[in-house]
């Protein structure tokens, strides 16, 4: 029998709606609820492609045992992260305060009657293993907290108002210091202790790729010839490349590494991670020349178009699961790969099979990984088309098909990169930003996401003003139309009316007034986005306001971004960027068309376009032009000899 979730629009509500657990959505009904019949509040939050939420479905919300104790003892809320990521945030900090540790997801907390928290949990199995609180498996814990409620134990009440007093204590940077380029040695030093020198990457399993470090790292190259910023890119790039956590078969990445070689990835595809990895491919190729990283960019932005769009917008995800086990249609077996490769008559399979990294005992639980430790052989060219023969036959993992207003524009961002060189992604591009525009701006309202043809219900958070603005500024960029710098201005506005505040960014006013974190976690930290967007319309509407609030966000920020740019590098590229200055190329529309590629090989990474009746090109400054020429050949020593 259905629970409430079935009415719900979220894909991941909707894969609960058949638990034996008596779910609410989150509404003030369900907590009014639990304070009239004084029953203790769990809310559980996940995403529809999280492999580990799937874990704690099958053994503990399907479990009728489990689903017996909560639904009498306990109201239940089930929550997509993805969809009130401010609810989300509020109770990973809730996590981190009780935990002294990051959480992660499913997310498990439970509540006082009147929604106050006292335990926080990730993934809890049905059955305990130890006596201690730690170690108590689900059915256990929750007759003891059902218990404990129902005695109105005083500790327990006391830890729920003490976490809720800690929660409302907003706490402010001590100090300002003073912004400049320094801050760039301390962040080498960070990244160079972070670094794994064998395989990429900056931590030891499980690894995650980090995007927005790689960016500012090849940032720092440009502008300081530094060769420990390439080594460290380099070496990442090419070790994410030979296959893994790249799905060298359909293209894309996955989410992150269960190992340090980037072999064996969770096995789901997120759009964040997608848009900025091609983002950071893209721009690999123009800074390095090397051809892999442009196949790769294109792959990622393929492998969107073919798998995970509809109507020119994006889905959200798909699953790591299908047929009911992790990495199913992903992976493969020696015999199926061997009998492929001999039906279509090649020669030499042994010695295919072992490039490929295809043995009989598997790489990944008995079967395998596609992965090449060294380049990659031409005939992989044709093979790929077999392998991808062989998925066809199999179940396609889950999509989730909301479309998010934030991730999907940093895909149109990239795209628009990307259509530097290749023309089609810059079409593609503003085919889905018109799209998303329609789907998601509705009488004057901007929305977080909404399941795909549906009406959107979340109202946008701080990061979709941001992230959009910055795709709009890119599409100014690229086309000079003056329809999307209004665009931008009009939600940098809107953002810093509703979530600015003394150099302090706001996530969300609502249920939760929730402060902005600066540090690049998941993708980068919309504040330092915010701050890119204000700089950019600073420059190209010759409007010092926006360049007042950018700056008063660095200085709000200036003392923790010295101390720890590891955990910042968006804001670090934007604090140079400040220091150095933005410049301005003008000329004719068509000589930024027919020069587009040239144009997105200068070295100097804050350059912005404005089209006028020039002949040649025009170099400006923040209040001057200062060169002129004729020969694009020479931009990049008249920009060097500017400061």
């Amino acid at each position: 029998m259905s629970n409430r979730l079935k009415k719900e629009d979220s894909p991941y509500l909707q894969q609960h709606c058949e638990n034996p657990v008596d779910w609410w959505a989150w509404c003030d009904e369900a907590f009014a609820k639990a304070k009239k019949e004084n029953k203790a509040i769990f809310i559980s939050i996940g995403y529809s492609s999280c492999h580990w939420c799937h874990v704690m479905e099958e053994n503990v919300f399907e479990n009728q045992e489990c689903a017996d104790i909560l639904n009498k003892d306990f109201i239940c809320i089930k929550v997509d992260r993805e969809e009130r990521p401010d609810i989300d945030k509020h109770y990973q900090e809730v996590y981190q305060l009780l935990n002294n540790r990051a959480g992660g997801w499913p997310t498990s907390i439970f509540c006082t009657p009147e929604n106050k928290a006292f335990l926080a949990r990730t993934y809890i199995p049905a059955e305990s293993n130890t006596q201690s609180i730690e170690g108590m498996g689900f059915k256990d814990l929750s007759i003891l907290i059902a218990s404990k409620i129902a005695q109105n134990d005083k500790q327990l009440f006391d830890n729920a108002n003490e976490v809720e007093t800690f929660l409302a204590k907003i706490s402010h940077p001590k100090e300002a210091t003073i912004l400049k380029e320094d801050f760039v040695k301390n962040f080498m030093l960070q990244v160079k202790n972070n670094f794994d020198t064998k395989d990429g990457g900056f931590s030891v399993a499980p690894k995650f790729p980090h995007a927005s470090t790689l960016n500012t790292l090849m940032l720092i190259d440009r502008l300081y010839d530094d060769k420990a910023a390439k080594s460290i890119v380099l070496t990442t790039l090419d070790s994410m490349k030979k296959g893994g956590i790249y799905d060298l078969v359909d293209g894309g990445f996955c989410r992150y590494s269960t190992d340090d070689t980037w072999t064996v990835p969770h096995f789901e595809k997120m759009l964040y991670d997608n848009a900025l990895l091609c983002e950071v491919y893209t721009n690999a190729y123009l800074t390095y020349k090397d051809e892999d990283y442009l196949s790769i960019a294109k792959e990622c932005a393929d492998f969107w178009f073919n798998f995970m769009s509809e109507d020119d917008l994006f889905y959200s995800a798909c699953d790591a699961d299908s047929e009911g086990e992790e990495g199913t249609y992903f992976v493969y077996t020696y015999d199926e790969v061997y009998k492929v490769l001999k039906d279509n008559a090649y020669e030499d399979i042994d010695k295919m099979l072992k490039e490929m990294s295809i043995t009989k005992e598997g790489n990944f639980e008995g079967k395998n990984i596609i992965r090449f430790e060294n380049e990659k052989p031409q005939y992989f060219t044709k093979v790929k088309m077999l392998l991808q023969d062989l998925r066809k036959t199999r179940q396609y993992p889950f999509c989730d098909k909301k479309i998010q207003a934030s991730w999907s524009a940093m895909m149109i961002k990239s795209l628009f990169t990307l259509g530097q060189i290749d023309t089609k992604y810059t079409a593609h591009a503003l085919k889905s930003l018109v799209a998303l525009m329609q789907t998601l701006y509705i009488d004057g309202d901007l929305y977080h996401t909404c399941l795909i043809h549906k009406k959107p219900k979340v109202k946008a958070f701080l990061e979709d003003y941001a992230y959009l603005a910055q795709a709009l500024i890119s599409a100014y960029k690229f086309t000079q139309d003056e329809m999307f710098l209004i665009d931008a201005q009009r939600f940098a506005n809107s953002a810093l009316e509703k979530f600015y505040k003394n150099g302090v960014w706001n996530f969300s006013k609502g249920e939760f007034l929730i402060k902005s974190e600066i540090y690049d976690n998941t993708y980068v930290s919309e504040v330092s986005i915010v701050i890119d967007v204000l700089f950019s319309l600073g420059t190209l509407l010759e409007d010092e306001k926006y360049t007042h609030f950018a700056f008063k966000t660095l200085e709000y920020n200036s003392y923790q971004l010295s101390r720890k740019p590891v955990h910042s590098p968006y804001m670090l590229s934007q604090t140079l960027r400040y220091l150095k200055g933005d410049r301005v190329l003008k000329a004719g529309l068509a000589k930024f068309k027919d020069n587009a590629l040239s144009l997105a090989k200068l070295n100097y990474p804050f350059i912005h376009f404005k089209s006028c009746e020039e002949d040649g090109f025009m170099l400006c400054g923040e209040k001057n032009c200062f060169a002129h020429t004729d020969d694009i050949d020479t931009l990049d020593n008249l920009i060097a000899n500017s400061f």
